[in-house]
């Protein structure tokens, strides 16, 4: 399944099943094919909680579409990220490439830090470039959706207590991180990583949770990133960034999982960001960093592009830009609540 979210009419985020441009809303799932009205009224971290495994609804599902249910057009809903996490977990340097690019020594355990649900917007939302950071950088990464409660999980039980998998795009304030490349003389990061990685809308997440049975072995999926600029050379084309494989890891998601969980409890609905692979901005020569105006967008393989303008402290980008076009074909496309 694809699951997805979307706004009812008190601006609730509820649940979906994404079927290429139509979604099957657990409201109509209710309705129609047995499943509980209470679970059709969650948002997906509650509905990982009260339906174990996805099982009733999975069955439900398969009992619409028996019937020949059809969903509603997904331009019809006012669709957002697919879920808020009540935990996210992001890992540091877990690429090979990625540690190559920096000249850093291959290290021998995972770097956590943490990111808040303040940064998780969907497809399509802008990216906020507030007015202390002037380096924005962009980073694909493949998001793990917990399940099952996880307390000291051994690596090779550690799938089984996974819901699914998504998309994410790890916005960075490279001078507020303090990576050398984005200061100028005089200047130092923060110290730690909290404002330059989860700042308002810094955690693109998306387009949908696609679940573990559709995806058993997330271990050489590609990864890849854009970026198309408002301005330069290169105005109005999308440049290609990133292109890697979760291959590359130096700690795949089952070592990850067993790594996090020995000394914090992951609960359903809680998200993982696994890192990053080489190609981002701060690191090239020179450095390339995302402007308002520009759109990124990234992408992770059998799950799914997210794309996001760029937009200034005011909300606004410079007429006539990719961010100010696509916020204007979100705002055209309208959406209706189910």
């Amino acid at each position: 399944m694809r699951l997805v979210a979307y706004l009812d009419e008190l601006d609730l985020p509820v649940v979906g099943v994404a079927d290429g441009d139509r979604v099957l809303t657990l409201a109509r799932l209710a309705d129609v094919a047995g499943l509980r009205e209470e679970l059709a009224m969650l948002d997906l971290r509650g509905l990982l909680a009260e339906d174990v495994d996805l099982a009733e609804t999975r069955e439900a599902l398969g009992r619409a579409l028996a019937a020949g249910l059809s969903g509603v057009p997904a331009t019809s809903l006012r669709l957002v990220a697919p879920l808020e996490p009540g935990k996210i977990v992001c890992i540091g340097q877990n690429y090979r490439g990625h540690i190559r690019e920096q000249g850093l020594a291959i290290p021998d355990r995972p770097t956590l830090f943490a990111a808040f649900a303040n940064a998780v917007v969907g497809d399509g939302e802008p990216v906020i470039r507030h007015a202390f950071t002037r380096a924005l950088d962009l980073e694909v990464e493949l998001a793990v959706v917990v399940g099952r409660q996880m307390r000291r999980v051994a690596a090779a039980d550690a799938l089984a207590h996974v819901a699914g998998y998504a998309a994410a795009n790890d916005i960075s304030a490279r001078d507020l991180q303090g990576a050398r490349p984005a200061l100028r003389e005089g200047e130092r990061g923060d110290g730690q990583w909290l404002r330059a990685k989860s700042s308002d809308t810094f955690l693109p997440l998306g387009p949908s949770v696609v679940t573990a049975d559709e995806l058993p072995a997330p271990f050489d999926l590609r990864l890849r990133s854009w970026r198309t600029p408002a301005a330069g050379p290169h105005a109005g084309r999308e440049v290609a960034m990133q292109n890697g494989q979760t291959s590359d890891m130096i700690f795949d998601v089952p070592a990850l999982l067993e790594f996090i969980s020995a000394v914090i409890t992951l609960e359903p609905g809680d998200v993982v960001v696994t890192g990053t692979p080489s190609g981002v901005g701060v690191f090239r020569n020179p450095p390339v960093f995302l402007e308002p105006g520009d759109v990124v967008r990234v992408e992770v393989e059998r799950i799914g592009s997210l794309t996001n303008p760029i937009v200034g402290p005011d909300g606004g980008a410079p007429a006539g830009s990719p961010a100010t076009e696509l916020l204007a074909r979100r705002a055209g496309a309208g959406g209706r609540s189910d």
